[in-house]
């Protein structure tokens, strides 16, 4: 069955080995790009298949009519996979307040609203997927990453209540939760707040000691990562949460056993509020 999927951020990374691996086996893709000539090569080998609009999540505006015209493009949408963003690392004060803005801008309310504009189409084609891609630190909080988890974690919870506000009408969910991948995430695209020399002795220290260094390889595939996010849109029903990375699986599982732990020995104090 031929597919036609709208992926964000097709120039490196997940999205890009997404839409290698989805036009070589005769899908179509409409994507986004910041910079046109980045996607030259595919707009080459795969010009029937292959839709690109040039796209900064951060420029809410032009979201809407980027996906409208991916769907008038090549008449349907699919799978809309939600895909690009980027880290914004260093302790909470280190951040500038720009820095705060566009990491909320890009991750978050760029990828809701993209999918907001999705949800029109998917309804009138009488269904389809959402993968939005999250992380470990969707579900896991590391020094260093205030800001970077608060859009993880907040677009979890919007992935979360959506799932069943659009399964009537026969829409998936996905959250894709990859641990580190040899992609350009880490050393490429990720973005490193000034430093403030007071918190050298921080526990937030050790990312940017990770990210200067340059050197720390990633277990994670991301070839491998990619064909099991495609392989999701063939599950029915749609899995609510796709881990990936057995670096990820260890630090989901641990959070979650000890967040519960601890929520549960809280049982008669949170009782004891009750009328």
């Amino acid at each position: 069955m031929t597919r036609t999927w709208l992926i964000t951020g097709v120039s490196t990374g997940f999205g890009r080995h997404l839409a290698e691996q989805l036009l070589s086996a005769g899908d179509r893709v409409a994507g986004t790009v910041r910079r046109l000539d980045s996607v030259a090569d595919l707009v080459a080998t795969y010009r029937a298949a292959f839709h690109v609009a040039p796209l900064d999540l951060t420029d809410t505006a032009r979201i809407r009519p980027v996906v409208d015209a991916a769907h008038a493009h090549f008449g349907r949408l699919d799978v809309v996979v939600s895909n690009a963003g980027y880290g914004l690392m260093g302790a909470a004060e280190e951040l500038t307040d720009e820095q705060v803005r566009h990491q909320l801008d890009t991750n978050l309310l760029g990828s809701i609203q993209l999918i907001r504009a999705a949800l029109p189409h998917l309804r009138a084609d009488g269904g389809g997927r959402i993968l939005q891609l999250s992380s470990v630190g969707g579900q896991v909080a590391f020094p260093g990453g205030s800001l970077y988890h608060a859009t993880k974690w907040g677009i979890e919870g919007f992935a979360d209540a959506l799932a069943p506000e659009v399964a009537p009408f026969g829409i998936g969910v996905t959250l894709v939760e990859p641990g580190g991948a040899r992609t350009e995430f880490r050393y490429g695209s990720s973005v490193l707040a000034p430093a403030i020399d007071a918190y050298a002795a921080s526990p937030s220290a050790r990312i940017r000691q990770v990210l200067e260094d340059r050197t720390a390889l990633s277990l994670g595939d991301p070839a491998r990562m990619a064909a099991l996010m495609i392989a999701t849109v063939d599950q029915t029903p749609a899995p609510r949460r796709l881990v990936l990375g057995s670096d990820a699986w260890t630090a989901i599982t641990g959070a979650l056993e000890k967040r519960l732990e601890e929520v549960r020995e809280q049982k008669s104090v949170a009782f004891s509020t009750d009328l």
